[in-house]
């Protein structure tokens, strides 16, 4: 019996030569991704560690020099230029932040689409994987949790983006907060201005985040798409593929 794999055909006519090549071939690229994705992952924990003790030692900073100063004229000049200075070292990482993010789901597609090949030239050896073989965002959302389903609300808020978005939007509304204090404005309004602009910090990359997501899968064509639409979470295993269906 002889089949179809990527065009090619696989099985009663296939040598094992070609298979043994073929494997070989994918495992390298599988192996190549992984690399890829542990750098950039220690490269992007890199940038936020530095980032977080930046704002750290920046925010003490400020406190020992107004302590030093007793709060002189020049205080307030020093304390937003370290404050500006932080928050655009956070802009910087946060950009960084967003798109290792999206680059680590596009490194599990690509290894649920290498998996799905494992699949079609030996299924009997799928059925011992846990991860997905669909290269879809289903297949993604399995891999990254396939013992059980996690809510989008949890994944979400447990990721270093959202820590990376909270932190930009405190430390840039300290900033315009300090700001309008600076220029006159009534300690109640500076404060609702740090707030509001925080507020909107956080908003607008957490849009963005969102955005950059879901035009990713409306642009990209899996090769080996989940068996039910991304909308169904209640998922199973597929006997013998190591797939998911979703139920109901």
């Amino acid at each position: 019996m002889t089949t179809e794999v990527g065009g090619s055909a696989v099985g009663g006519s296939a040598s094992d030569p070609v298979l043994a090549r073929r494997l070989q071939i994918l495992s390298t690229e599988h192996w190549g991704l992984l690399a890829a994705r542990s750098t950039a992952q220690s490269e992007v924990l890199t940038r936020i560690t530095l980032h977080l003790t930046l704002v750290s030692a920046g925010l003490v900073t400020i406190g020992l020099l107004g302590q030093a100063s007793h709060f002189a004229s020049w205080f307030p000049a020093a304390a937003l230029g370290i404050l500006g200075f932080v928050s655009a070292v956070g802009l910087l990482t946060l950009i960084r932040v967003l798109a290792v993010s999206e680059e680590d789901f596009m490194y599990v597609t690509a290894m649920n689409r290498i998996r799905g090949a494992y699949a079609e030239i030996d299924p009997v050896a799928a059925t011992a994987f846990l991860a997905s073989t669909h290269d879809d965002e289903l297949g993604m959302r399995v891999t990254y949790s396939f013992l059980r389903h996690r809510g989008g609300a949890e994944q979400i808020l447990g990721s270093s983006s959202v820590l990376s978005m909270l932190v930009n939007g405190i430390v840039t509304g300290m900033f315009f907060g300090g700001l309008g204090a600076t220029l006159g404005v009534p300690l109640a309004g500076a404060v609702v201005i740090g707030v509001v602009v925080g507020l909107i910090v956080v908003a607008a990359a957490m849009g963005y985040s969102v955005y950059r997501f879901f035009s990713v899968w409306r642009a990209y064509p899996p090769l080996h798409p989940s068996e039910a639409p991304p909308a169904y979470w209640r998922m199973r295993r597929v006997p013998g593929v190591g797939g998911v269906r979703a139920k109901g």
